[in-house]
């Protein structure tokens, strides 16, 4: 017996020292090791309560859109859910919709951005790539250099909707710890840029326009320091906001989606979507 009982306390141990870490702020206490060269962990990534102090903040600053509130979520590398809050008094005072949309935004962004590691043997880019969900729309569009890509990553339902749903937005959001999946293309989702320009996951934001959703995910990114992009390509063609959204949208005169210029244009969404220039400059 006492033999059979040291066994279990040793099982038990390495269960514990095995189990992942995820991001602090979250209420869970649990005993972790990292992988060697494994930076992709929620772990590095702001927690719960950060984001939602983050989002309030950016929802107060900003007067386009609907003058909703939001939903937000962050994933790390991996596109595993690390975070996820709303601006509101509770789940319902936001769009109940908008808070898989938000992940998914997130996985989008995260999913399409790469940083200076994605250059070697002659292939990749030097300084990286960030593309927001809002560089999206057009691409996408029939006719569009990227069309299908929405129908590409399918959201895993499974953990979408995984209850109880009165921990929605909370630290222990069902979402948190499991790849959510999915492909959104409309403004909302950035990719996180850490110390050195390093690429480290995404946040999606939802809950307004989408217009208004990508300057409230800007304002987000800004107010949690991970917009470290200043050296990053985008398509954009303004350095100082590489993957900010692009009015350049003219109508067809054949009917049907409109003509980007660049081919990575977004709709306008109101007439009071304001100046993509004046978002604060990355870092």
């Amino acid at each position: 017996m006492k033999r059979f009982a040291n066994s279990v306390l040793i099982l038990v141990f390495v269960a514990a020292v095995s189990a992942p870490a995820w991001a602090q702020g979250r209420g869970v206490v649990v005993f972790a090791t990292q992988s060697p060269g494994n930076s992709n962990t929620c772990s590095r990534l702001p927690g719960q309560a950060t984001l939602k102090e983050a989002l309030e903040a950016a929802v107060s600053a900003e007067d386009t859109g609907l003058n909703l509130h939001m939903w937000a979520t962050i994933v790390d590398r991996d596109g595993v859910v690390c975070a996820v809050a709303f601006s509101g008094i509770d789940r319902g005072a936001q769009w109940p919709g908008s808070r898989v949309i938000s992940a998914q935004k997130a996985n989008t962004a995260n999913a399409f951005s790469l940083d200076s590691t994605s250059e070697s043997n002659g292939s990749g880019k030097a300084t990286g790539l960030a593309l927001s969900t809002a560089n999206l729309y057009s691409a996408v569009q029939p006719g569009g250099s990227l069309y299908g890509l929405q129908q590409s990553n399918p959201v895993d339902v499974s953990v979408a909707y995984k209850g109880p749903s009165a921990n929605y937005g909370r630290a222990n959001d069902p979402m948190v710890g499991s790849k959510i999946g999915g492909i959104n293309v409309f403004g909302g989702g950035l990719a996180l840029y850490a110390a050195e320009a390093r690429l480290v996951g995404a946040v999606g934001v939802s809950g307004d326009t989408s217009c208004a959703d990508h300057r409230i995910a800007w304002r987000v990114r800004h107010n949690l320091g991970l917009d470290v992009l200043a050296t990053v390509g985008g398509v954009s063609g303004d350095p100082a906001h590489p993957d900010n959204i692009v009015f350049d949208i003219t109508p067809n005169p054949n009917g049907g989606t409109g003509i980007s210029a660049g081919g990575f244009g977004h709709p306008h969404c109101t007439a009071s979507d304001g100046d993509p220039k004046d978002l604060p400059a990355v870092q």
